[in-house]
């Protein structure tokens, strides 16, 4: 009998190249996002802890990013820019929802009030390929508005389990009822499994037109709950690399059985040669003692993690597979976002994009099929404090020097990303013109997209301003 991990490999193998047939059917697009997931929390970006033998295989089978980006250190606004490929600050969406306003009572700047919901006006990728005859789907957690605004407004046929809330009230049924509003499962069942059944279930049932399955889980988010079965293996299994989460590394391991079974499901239907998987995260691994004042997981090297615009918040992994295409086993070292993956499937599907809507990411077909991907600069804006006690700030990158600019202090940061991925010896002082000349482009693009900006709070209080983050050690 094949070992858990050999079957992994062996079917991913069999499927990897399509066949005649195949290459003359347009492509399917399975895209996995999972919540809240460290750039190093997969075994292909170093994990000794955590396991995931089936993203592995993913990643052996496809083409992996080393230097890739959400679009937002936090959930709602790299899910808006996925869905139209625009920069949150461009759609005055840049806080998760629950947070579009908020600000603490005595902090130094008083947030913007930003968007609520994904304006109907704007294009979504699914309504892009649903015009070309896809079937699509969204099958998981969605926070990009109220009924009105929910994935069946924006271009999905189907929608499950997405809602307004960012995160379910409990993994395990009936715990969870109520949150996400209108799922139910069996007595015990696990969120993360009952999502991937439909998953499997509608792409079973994907018989004769092109699909896109959207699967954004709700894990690895809070709360931190996982089978017991799965945390007892964990638990036994000593720390490494700062990483020590029994129960984080158990939902981890739920969502790699999860890309296991939809990977098996698409070589069951013989449509595995056709279907392009793109894998991502919607922001960094939360470093602070965010669930029941532990630490969740160690984003090192990188620096801090969620909610923050260090590398720690903002880096993901990412890796697509495109059979026929991207090189088994290969990696880019240029940067890429959520930006990019818009006009990447319309380019693949075909799909011509609106004259009146064009994406700010770009299409990084060519890096997928081996070439260089366009040099440009890479933008964030979080004009917010966050949960994990991140500050407003902007920052950009442009190839391996990033800038960060902190807005309560006016103060701004400069790094070389290739010598100093932790971000720990700043470089303003010794590279002053580039210094000068990041910062005047990052202000002009601001300018630009009409960012919003936090204004000064009346009720300030240094005496009682919110603390900074501590950062975590191994």
């Amino acid at each position: 009998m094949l070992s858990r991990r050999a079957f992994v490999s062996t079917s991913l193998s069999a499927a990897a190249a399509p066949s005649a047939s195949a290459r003359d059917r347009p492509l399917n697009f399975v895209f996995i996002l999972i919540d809240d997931y460290g750039w190093r929390d997969t075994g292909f970006n170093g994990s000794r802890y955590y396991e995931t033998p089936n993203i592995d295989a993913l990643a052996r089978s496809g083409m992996t990013f080393t230097d890739g980006y959400a679009a937002a250190p936090v959930c709602s606004p790299t899910r808006a820019a996925l869905m139209t490929g625009k920069w949150p600050a461009r759609l005055h969406l840049t806080a998760h929802l629950q947070g579009h306003a908020s600000t603490p009572t005595h902090a130094k700047l008083r947030a913007p009030v930003t968007r609520k919901e994904l304006p109907l006006s704007e294009v979504t990728i699914a309504e892009i390929l649903k015009r070309k005859g896809y079937a699509t789907a969204s099958i998981g957690k969605w926070h990009l508005g109220d009924p009105g605004f929910l994935p069946v407004d924006q271009g999905f046929d189907v929608n499950f389990a997405g809602t307004w809330d960012g995160s379910p009230k409990s993994f395990f049924y009936p715990e969870w009822e109520g949150k996400p509003a209108g799922v139910h499962g069996r007595p015990g069942e696990y969120l993360t499994d009952l999502l991937t059944d439909r998953a499997c279930s509608w792409l079973k049932q994907q018989r004769t037109n092109p699909f896109f399955l959207y699967l954004p889980h709700y894990a690895v988010h809070v709360p931190i709950e996982a089978k017991k079965e799965i945390t007892a293996r964990f638990s036994r299994k000593p720390p490494a690399g700062g990483q020590n989460s029994a129960e984080y590394a158990a939902m981890i391991y739920s969502v790699d059985e999860s890309v296991g079974r939809v990977m098996r499901t698409l070589g069951q239907m013989g449509v595995a040669g056709n279907t392009v998987v793109f894998f991502t995260a919607d922001n960094g691994g939360v470093s602070s003692r965010e669930w029941r004042q532990r630490q969740v997981t160690f984003n090192s090297p990188l620096r801090l993690g969620k909610g923050h615009l260090y590398e720690g918040g903002i880096r993901v992994p990412a890796l697509v597979r495109w059979p026929g295409v991207t090189k088994p086993g290969s990696a880019c070292h240029e940067p890429v976002y959520t930006c990019d993956y818009y006009a990447t499937m319309a380019e693949m599907a075909g799909a011509p994009l609106d004259a009146g809507h064009r994406p700010d990411g770009m299409s990084i077909v060519p890096g997928l099929r081996g070439g260089p991907l366009r040099e440009r600069s890479l933008y964030w804006h979080y004009p917010h404090y966050s949960p994990q006690l991140g500050r407003p700030a902007s920052a950009m990158r442009h190839g391996p020097w990033k800038l960060i600019e902190h807005l309560e202090t006016n103060q701004a940061e400069l790094y070389h990303l290739g010598r100093d991925i932790g971000e720990r010896n700043g470089l303003a002082a010794h590279e002053p013109e580039r210094f000068e000349s990041m910062r005047a482009e990052l202000h002009a693009w601001r300018k630009e997209v009409k960012a919003q900006m936090p204004e000064p709070n009346p009720d300030f209080d240094p005496a009682r301003e919110p603390k900074p983050p501590v950062e975590p050690v191994a």
